[in-house]
């Protein structure tokens, strides 16, 4: 059915569906409404108008309402409501508009994050915002350099001063200022002030702006904010006196009197503010949620932060405090009625002057009367109680006016700025149209401004309409559009409204009503002007929002803002200079501050005509002309700059968050100009696409010939052509296709109709293969079941056959028992009756027959007996052999828990005894049945022998005697038998209660042992339990350590990012310092610029300066260089030891060089003897090495065991060989001077004459006299020569020779002494450790067989024990460690003050300077060829030279052939021989212009990335070589003995290492932020908008404010997903070929993934267009493909997918359905990282792209928030771009070795030597 919009007097508007086919002339329409109610809709010339049409739902909740189809009234209204209620989006656009629906809570949508996604976007490219439009006029101001406004309206309450502020904190965010000034918290510190002073509770808004402003925010060249200015417009000042019910006067009264407690206001005598008149009219002087006296501390900081003094502010805070006294003053009628009184002492009127400085009786005498001026006579009038009243209320708010005044120009002096302002941005927040019941003089002059305003919006829009046609060169028409000039006419023009109004308040005895008379008479005749029916006071304008009835009683008092000017001489007299300052100038404006404002707006406006001066106070301007003009200028301000638009709604009057009252919203929609703007459009041609959107939306409706073209313009032309016949529907522009209204939703019925034939094919074709499927499946399942079926009738039958055959056979063998059963029973008969007959035979027998029945009857009870006694002994073996099984079961047992066994050996033992002793009692029960069988076999006997002698008897004789002795012993023997059988009897009684008290036993004991064996596996499981316990409680303290470790990590390298930025800072000013500073030339450029300052030789001498440094310095700092100033002591003293040396052996060469020739035979044989003597010094030197170097290998051999013994050995080995190569040379050079003493005599007379003249000068002069420590470092190469030694002197130089050989031997002895000393002290601690290494592993080895030896319950209670016990060890190690290093550090710091107090007292000029060393030597010694050390030798004048080739002009292409990291292995080469050489100042300079090298080259590079990475590498690389060569065990274990041997001698860096960490973190961030701003502008184009998977993505309709539309077309173009891997890749292949360890590579690719996670959640959180279910499948695939590229790289365990999971689960929740509650906890379970904002805003912005999807329903989206409330998260709507992971750097030793490191010639390092 067709869908339509209906009036509705309560809805406004109400949708329908037409349920009968309408033909053209039906009077009737039948529709039926959404609750199914039919409904008969009359439409015709005098009833309704056709109904508008519905826009489909797949465009309802659009962005922007240009999207729309069909442009009306209700369509606008129903997008805004949907939009707001339901996805609760408050920003909409309109074309230019944007449209800010006021929601009445806070919303976590203004946040920096938000301000930082917003900036650089172009305005179609996000969600509408407040920062969209502020972010469109600061890139048009920067892009067309012209001035820009926006222009913020509404109703009071709508959010018109929220925005504005939002807007002001936008430019102050993106715009700040680019020096220290802090201008933009000045902008934004005025906000509160101006609400203090100007905003008030109105019954409509808690904080109304009761004037208007136009803030003016300047920019300079660079577009950093240099200063503001404001303009305010019509105060209401009658607030001042009086406040409707539930209004409130303005904020500033009610906070200072919430503070009127604190010390420093008792001099206001203020107390509550119901106290007071002004303050209490409106009955509630408290607004819910709002605390006044916190407010007041805000005002007093923003003042203090605009630069008011605290005086300034005490003088306006007690002229606030007087006003509110003036208000109480209470004013006494007289009997008369014509004149007043004050009550005497009247403590208000008291204090009122007493805060004013002002006379009080003067005061007192002028509010009750008032001075008339005639042109004879001047004469004081009484007035009447009223008439004072009303002057007393407008002196309140004629000062409370100019205070006002005094602020804002105030204010605006502090935003000034001296700078030339290059080009501004306004804010205008001024009232919107107003209409109440009644209507005063201040909703006129609203009104009126609003009428101007509407004009210049409306001329805007028709403009910009008409250069969108002309710009894409379409024909078009001129469009009608609504011009209020006449209603501007009316009220402006000459005898308008304004012109009468002033006109009459120039009458001396003008009243209102006669005014309104005029009124009548004058502009009756305009169709803007109306006469009310029943009133004769009021008037009605005919606005462009509505007809507004104005009340004129008043509007001559407003007009003319009357004060008695004796009053205002008063305030002039004011004592306090202030209050006297404000009301010198009373002719002036008191309404605006234009004289300000005019400075610095830098726009060259002027006015219509030239305004003539006011000779005096009688045509002072009125208030009706100072807003006119007022008004003027702004609208020739903003006519002169670029206008935005922000129409601010207010949705209900009572307040509610999110709740929509159509009737409010659609007359401010109708009075903002919007629906003005709606219809404007709707007249051209509304609905616009570009040619590739229009291509992809509706290619489904082409064929698949017409797609062949290549020119997509073609395509969609011949597409229209064919779909649309009425060629005036659309029209084709340069880039666009323009359509009329209603087009595009009949494009989206034929695309929709496409779709659903194409759904029913595909659905037929699915469900037909659905059905043979199943018909497959049936068959299937049909022969299944016959063939089960047949199968079972089969085995049923032959079952059956079964059965029958077993019957026959049943039945035979029953017949046959039957008849066996019966001849047994016939025979049985035959043989009773037998036995009976011969019974009678033998009846006369029968006493031998009871003989034999006794004795057969005692032979069948003895054989019963025997079998039951051989019964019961198979019990008891039987039962015996089961007892052993169980026992041997129980033994195993016992064995298996070893604790058990030890805990019950005792019982143990007790059931081993009662085993024992039943053992023996069944024993001896053996051997007494063994007994009584015996016993039983002889009575037997002895009975046969009886019976055998009793028949012989009876056959001997027959009495009766020997018959009863018989019976008689007969009896005797049976009594003896019962006797026997009873006896044992009882045996078998005992023995069978003792066997069931055993038993008993056995089985308590069973019990006992059961339960121990639970109590065991309970108490396992206690253990186990507990372990785990520990366990998750050390892996939870685990996380909780490293989770504070990396938060102090993130601390530390945010100081160190701070401290970067700083320098950064610093550097900048210094280069911005104008002029050269000259450095002293005794100070070395080294220590300029080194990081950590030190004391230089000429500042020892001042003690003051010393002292005043280090304290400067502080503590920590002077401990740095506590080394210096011990070599300087050092140096002091070998300084002095050296003079006296050089002093003696001058004199010793004087008296050589005063010798005669007649000396010479002495000085030979003295050479001589000196030659002698060091050939046996060298000789014994020889053998006392070689001794020592057997012995040496002689212990080597001895331990060749030890692997570091061997290495100790070879280490001292090669040091002892090294020292015998250097023998040999000086056995070579004693050689040579043996050579030269030889020939010394022959030059004698040569040289004499040479040695006279130019040799004693030189030793008598000489300034460097060489002693013999200075001769030993001559042969060494290693200090200078002070002259030029061309030739040999005998007398002196041989000597010298000499005393430096022999010195040298002596060295190399003590050397050697000590290097043996060293190598026992080694071997000793060597064997200590082996000991104590071995003590350990026995140890640890008797641990182990102990722990082995144990259960796996007990192993791990031991080993829980065992790691308890050795964490307490390591911690009583720690604190004694801590302890010692406390006890130890303040030691230092002791000596550190001793030091600092002996530093002054050195003599700064004892340092010689040292001149440049030469290397070169006369005389050339051979040296023998030694392997490379691995150390690079340079002289500290190539420092520089260094310094620049390796780093300041290193490329990294350079050494891309080579090893990673070359300078920094080459510069470690470098400090490895000044360490050699033990000279601190040649490494601390090198390492110093290293540092500060490297950070000028960054510095220069910052948007290098490959420089940075470069470098990055190289300083960690240098970090972690100073690490591996420091001598630290803990940085030692992966070196090889090679690598040992090149460890650092002298000196510990630990504090460079610090140093160089620090310098690697700066590095690494700044190489983040490159690679961040690389990646910024692809990021959003690559993961949300490029077609990875073509043709899924669907297009909309994007109105207006489509994509790029700001740019024109102008920005960059679109990435895809390859780029951004491809630039990903780059990242890492630059990484890599640098050399930069793996592990900080997956920390930077880690940083980069969380950048992107950033950046596209904030996108996908701002952005409805991309919240749909393609863009969800896009996002996965393209997230997939990222994490593809990780595994690719082997960086899937970096930690980079947990980083982007929010975005995976955000495309999931793009996917997943969305309907029921098992989806919605589905959600829930799925989305855990995820907030519950972005969850439910996601939820929000999800948008169908057909109307096959449908939408999420707002009991879906409640039901999640329900679910989520128990969850903890942090409230928190975007991700923090800025967050950086804390960076660690871990150690990575190098197996490189030194001695191989080949240096390329192109770095032209050829000044390096090999050593």
């Amino acid at each position: 059915y067709t869908r339509v919009w209906i009036p509705d007097p309560e809805d406004v508007w109400r949708a329908a569906e037409i349920v009968k086919d309408y033909t053209e002339g039906d009077s009737i329409l039948y529709l039926k409404l959404e609750d199914e109610t039919p409904l008969e809709y009359r439409i015709g010339p005098k009833d309704n108008a056709l109904p508008f049409l519905r826009n489909p739902d797949i465009l309802v909740g659009e962005n922007d309402l240009t999207a729309l189809s069909y442009l009306h009234e209700p369509a606008v209204l129903h997008n805004l409501k949907v939009r707001f209620t339901e996805s609760n989006h408050i920003y909409t656009y309109c074309g230019i508009v944007l449209v800010a629906i006021n929601p009445y809570e806070q919303l976590q949508i203004y946040g920096e994050e938000v301000i930082n996604a917003y900036s650089g976007q172009n305005m179609g490219d996000m969600d509408p915002h407040i920062f969209a439009v502020a972010e469109e006029a600061y890139k048009q101001m920067a892009r067309d350099e012209r001035n820009q406004s926006i222009i913020v309206s509404g109703e009071s309450g709508a959010g018109k001063t929220v925005s504005a502020k939002y807007a002001m904190r936008f430019f102050a965010t993106v715009g700040g200022s680019a020096n220290d000034t802090n201008v933009e918290e000045k902008v934004l510190a005025s906000s509160p002030i101006m609400e203090a002073i100007g905003n008030a509770k109105t019954t409509r808004n808690d904080n109304s702006s009761r004037f208007g402003k136009y803030i003016q925010i300047g920019f300079d060249r660079s577009y950093h904010i240099i200063g503001a200015n404001m303009r305010t417009y019509l105060l209401e000042k009658s607030r001042v006196v009086f406040q409707a019910e539930d209004e409130r006067n303005y904020h500033i009264f009610y906070q200072l009197c919430a503070s009127a407690s604190l010390p420093e206001f008792k001099d206001l005598a203020l107390t509550s503010a119901e106290d007071f008149i002004f303050t209490s009219q409106g009955e509630n002087i408290f607004i819910e949620g709002v605390n006044d006296a916190e407010d007041f501390e805000k005002t007093r900081e923003a003042f203090t932060l605009l630069g008011v003094n605290d005086s300034n502010q005490s003088s306006i805070f007690r002229i606030i405090a007087s006003i509110l006294h003036l208000g109480n003053v209470e004013i006494c009628s007289e009997r008369d009625g014509d004149s007043c009184h004050i009550l005497k002492n009247d403590p208000h009127l008291t204090h009122f002057c007493q805060l004013l400085g002002v006379e009080l009786e003067q005061m007192e005498h002028w509010l009750c009367h008032r001075k008339l001026v005639t042109t004879s006579e001047t004469y004081v009038k009484n007035v009447s109680r009223k008439q004072a009243a009303n002057a007393r209320d407008a002196l309140a708010k004629h000062i409370y006016a100019h205070m006002f005044d005094w602020i804002v120009e105030y204010v605006n002096k502090s935003l000034h700025t001296s700078s030339k302002q290059h080009s501004f941005i306004g804010v205008l927040d001024i009232y919107g149209f107003e209409t109440f019941e009644i209507n005063s003089f201040e909703q006129f002059c609203i009104n009126y401004a609003n009428e101007k305003l509407q004009q210049q919006f409306n001329q805007h829009v028709f403009k910009l309409e008409q250069e969108e046609y002309m710009k894409e060169q379409i024909p078009w028409t001129l469009i009608d559009f609504y011009d209020n000039q006449p209603c501007i006419d009316v009220i402006e023009a000459k005898l308008g409204i304004l012109d009468l109004l002033d006109e009459e308040c120039k009458v001396p005895k003008g009243t209102d009503q006669n005014w309104c008379q005029k009124l009548y008479d004058r502009l009756s005749s305009s169709v803007h002007f109306q006469k009310p029916r029943m009133s004769n006071t009021s008037f009605i304008v005919i606005h462009f929002a509505d007809k507004v009835e104005y009340q004129c009683d008043g509007f001559l008092e407003k007009n003319r803002d009357t004060v008695y000017e004796e009053q205002i001489n008063i305030l002039k007299a004011s004592k306090f200079q202030l209050v006297a300052d404000l009301f010198q100038d009373t002719n002036k404006d008191s309404s605006i501050s234009t004289s300000s404002s005019s400075k610095s707006s830098r726009v060259n406006v002027r006015a219509a005509k030239p305004t003539p001066k006011v000779p005096n106070k009688e045509h002072r301007k009125t208030v009706g002309h100072q807003f006119r003009s007022s008004l003027q200028l702004l609208m020739e301000t903003l006519n002169a700059t670029t206008p935005h638009y922000v129409r601010c709604i207010k949705p209900n009057d009572v307040k509610e968050a999110f709740s929509f009252e159509s009737r409010r919203a659609v007359q401010q929609l109708r009075a903002c100009g919007v629906l003005e703007t709606i219809r404007i459009s709707a007249a051209g041609y509304p609905s616009r696409w570009t040619y590739p959107d229009f291509f992809n939306r509706y290619r489904v409706l082409m064929k698949k010939s017409d797609m062949t073209e290549g020119d997509k313009k073609l395509v969609c032309r011949n597409l229209l052509e064919t779909l649309v016949k009425d060629p005036d529907k659309f029209q084709f522009g340069k880039t666009k296709i323009f359509f009329r209204a209603g087009q595009v939703a009949y494009l989206e019925k034929l695309r929709a109709d496409k779709f659903r034939s194409a759904c029913i094919k595909i659905q037929k074709t699915v469900r037909g293969w659905l059905q043979r499927v199943r018909y497959q499946k049936i068959r299937k399942s049909a022969i299944n079941l016959q063939r089960y079926g047949r199968g079972y009738m089969a085995r049923r039958y032959a079952e059956q056959l079964r059965l029958t055959r077993a019957a026959l056979i049943c039945q035979k063998q029953y017949r046959m028992v039957r008849e066996r059963r019966d001849y047994l029973r016939v025979r049985q008969a035959v043989v009773t009756i037998q036995a009976f007959t011969r019974g009678m035979l033998f009846l006369l027998h029968h006493k031998a027959i009871i003989i034999q029945k006794h004795v057969q009857g005692w032979l069948t009870r003895r054989k019963f007996r025997r079998a039951r006694n051989a019964a019961i002994t198979i019990q008891c073996a039987y039962r015996r052999m089961r007892a052993k099984r169980e026992l041997k079961q129980l033994k195993i047992e016992a064995r298996s828990a070893q604790h058990l066994k030890k805990l019950n050996t005792g019982m143990e033992n007790k059931i081993v005894q009662l085993q024992r002793k039943m053992d023996d009692q069944t024993n001896d029960l053996k051997t007494q049945n063994e007994q009584l069988v015996v016993a039983k076999a002889s009575l037997g006997s002895e009975v046969n022998k009886l019976q055998k002698e009793l028949e012989m008897m009876r056959s001997r004789q027959g009495d009766g005697s020997q018959l009863t002795s018989l019976h008689e012993e007969l009896e005797k023997l049976r009594a003896e038998l019962q006797e026997a059988h009873t006896h044992r009897k009882k045996l078998e009684e005992e023995h069978s209660s003792e066997k069931m008290g055993l038993e008993q036993r056995v089985e308590e004991l069973d019990r006992e042992n059961s339960m121990l064996k639970s109590e065991k596996e309970e108490m396992n499981r206690r253990i186990l339990h507990h372990s785990k316990n520990q366990e998750s409680s050390a892996s939870q303290s685990v996380g909780r350590v490293q989770a504070e470790l990396d938060e102090e990590r993130q601390r530390y390298q945010n100081l160190l990012r701070e401290f970067s930025r700083l320098e950064q800072r610093y550097d900048n000013l210094q280069e911005f310092q104008p002029g050269h500073k000259r450095n002293n030339s005794t100070q070395s450029s080294l220590e300029s610029d080194s990081n950590y300052p030190s004391i230089s030789t000429s500042e020892l001498g001042d003690t003051d300066n010393a002292i005043q440094l280090v304290e400067e310095m502080g503590v920590e700092k002077a401990a740095m260089d506590i080394g210096v100033f011990m070599k300087l002591q050092k140096r002091v003293r070998e300084l002095e030891q050296e003079r006296k040396r050089l002093q003696v052996n001058l004199e010793k060469m004087e008296d050589q060089v005063n010798c005669k020739v007649e000396q010479e035979s002495e000085d030979l044989a003295y050479n001589s003897l000196k030659r002698q003597e060091l050939e046996s010094e060298n000789k014994k030197l020889k053998n006392d090495l070689n001794e020592l170097r057997k012995a040496i290998a002689d212990r080597a051999s001895q331990n060749s065991s030890s692997n570091e013994l061997q290495d100790g050995y070879n280490l001292l080995l090669g040091q002892l060989k090294a020292a015998n190569e250097e023998l040999e040379v000086r056995k070579e050079e004693v050689l040579i001077l043996r050579s030269q003493i030889v020939s010394a005599p022959h030059q004698k007379e040569e040289t004499t004459n040479d040695i006279e003249t130019n040799n004693v000068p030189e030793w008598t002069n000489s300034k460097n006299p060489i002693d013999k420590e200075e001769a030993v470092r001559a042969y060494h190469g290693l200090c200078d020569k002070a002259s030029d030694w061309g030739y040999l002197n005998e007398d002196g130089e041989l000597g010298l020779a000499y005393q430096g050989l022999k010195q040298v031997a002596r060295l190399l002895e003590a050397q050697l002494q000590s290097q043996a000393r060293k190598h026992k002290d080694e071997l000793a601690a060597f064997n200590t450790q082996i000991e104590l290494l071995k003590d350990d592993i026995e140890k640890k080895q008797e641990i182990l067989n102990h722990t082995m030896s144990l259960s796996p319950e007990a192993q791990v209670e031991y080993s829980v024990q065992q790691e308890i016990t050795r964490l307490t060890n390591d911690n009583l190690d720690l604190k004694e460690l801590v302890e010692k290093l406390e006890k130890n550090e303040r030691k230092l710091k002791k000596q550190l003050r001793i030091y600092m107090k002996k530093v002054p007292e050195l003599d700064a000029t004892s340092q010689p300077t040292k001149a440049k060393p030469q290397l070169t030597r006369q005389v050339t010694v051979q040296r023998r060829e030694k392997d490379f050390e691995g150390m690079l030798e340079y002289y500290k004048e190539d420092e520089a030279l260094l310094v620049k080739t390796l780093i300041t002009d290193m490329k990294p292409h350079a050494v891309s052939a080579t090893v990673p990291c070359l300078p920094a292995y080459i510069l470690f080469m470098c400090i490895r021989h000044a360490d050699y050489i033990n000279d601190d100042q040649k490494v601390h300079s090198l390492l110093t212009s290293t540092i500060n090298a490297i950070k000028k080259v960054l510095k220069k590079n910052n948007n290098d990335f490959e420089m940075t990475s470069f470098w990055l590498a190289n300083t960690s690389r240098l970090l972690h070589c100073l690490k591996q060569y420091s001598g630290d065990e803990a940085f030692m274990t992966q070196n090889t003995a090679k690598q040992n041997e090149h460890c650092l001698k002298n000196f510990d860096l630990a504090e460079y290492r610090q140093v160089l960490s620090d310098l690697s973190i700066q590095i690494y961030q700044q190489l983040i932020k490159v690679a961040e701003h690389m990646m910024q502008p692809m990021i959003v184009s690559a993961m949300l908008e490029s077609e990875s998977i073509p043709s899924l993505a669907g297009v909309k309709p994007m109105g207006y404010r489509n994509r790029s539309s700001s740019m024109d077309g102008e920005g960059p173009g679109s990435y895809t997903l390859e780029a951004l891997i491809k630039q990903l890749g780059q990242f890492h292949g630059v990484m890599g070929e640098h050399g930069l360890d793996p592990e900080i590579a997956g920390q930077v690719v880690r940083q980069l993934f969380y950048s992107i996670n950033a950046v596209t959640l904030n996108n996908l959180l701002l952005r409805k267009d991309v919240c749909s279910w393609s863009t969800g499948m896009q996002l996965r695939y393209n997230i997939s493909q990222m994490e593809e590229w990780l595994r690719g790289k082997n960086l899937h365990q970096s930690g980079a997918v947990v980083n982007i999971e929010p975005v995976i689960q955000a495309a999931q929740l793009l996917q997943v359905k969305k309907k029921t509650s098992q989806d919605a906890e589905a959600i829930c379970s799925l989305c855990t990282s995820l907030t519950m904002q972005q969850i439910v805003k996601i939820l929000n912005l999800y948008t169908p792209l057909n109307e096959f999807e449908e939408r999420v329903t707002v009991s879906f989206i409640r039901n999640i928030q329900n679910r989520l409330q128990d969850r903890n998260d942090v409230p928190m709507l975007l991700v923090d771009t800025k967050h950086t992971f804390p960076v660690l750097f871990p150690y990575t030793p190098s197996a490189l070795s030194l001695e191989t490191l080949h240096i390329p010639a192109n770095l032209s390092l050829d000044f390096l030597t090999r050593v």
